[in-house]
């Protein structure tokens, strides 16, 4: 399994936004700059956070996104489900009533169960505050300002 594009800015965008926030709202101008994506795919990550429940935005020129929860309380799991969907390895554990044929039977669902567990209870266990916590101490890199 690979994890889009999508899914990884999004990591990037709410650690930005969590390491940024003191001073109110994030413009995704700046949040872009320092993560070196563009705005406008910015924007469109931003807003897919917000319908998920992760980020308020407001706009004008004090506008940007500001957090929902605590840092404390967003996993990355719940931030790529929210834009990656299931995380499954497989099909058949894409949801909770395990609808294959095969399932009473197959010799690898317990490999792709255990798989599954694994991923989930790692991704699960690491917040955003975790990431942030265990930050090399480089501010140069936290708060760089990219050239436009």
């Amino acid at each position: 399994m690979k994890i889009s594009t999508r899914g990884r800015y999004a990591i990037r965008i709410l650690l930005d936004i969590a390491m940024h926030e003191k001073n109110g709202y994030v413009s995704m101008k700046d949040i872009a700059r320092r993560q070196q994506i563009s705005k406008k795919y910015g924007d469109q990550i931003g807003m897919q956070l917000s319908q998920a429940g992760f980020l308020l935005a407001t706009r004008g020129r004090q506008g940007g996104y500001r957090l929902v929860k605590d840092p404390r309380d967003v996993t990355v799991l719940q931030i790529l489900t929210a834009m990656e969907g299931s995380l499954a390895p497989v099909q058949c554990l894409e949801t909770e009533n395990n609808l294959c044929e095969r399932s009473n039977f197959c010799i690898t669902l317990p490999m792709w169960k255990g798989l599954y567990d694994v991923m989930t209870g790692y991704l699960g266990g690491y917040t955003l505050q975790a990431l942030i916590d265990q930050a090399p101490e480089q501010p140069e890199l936290l708060d760089r300002d990219i050239p436009e």
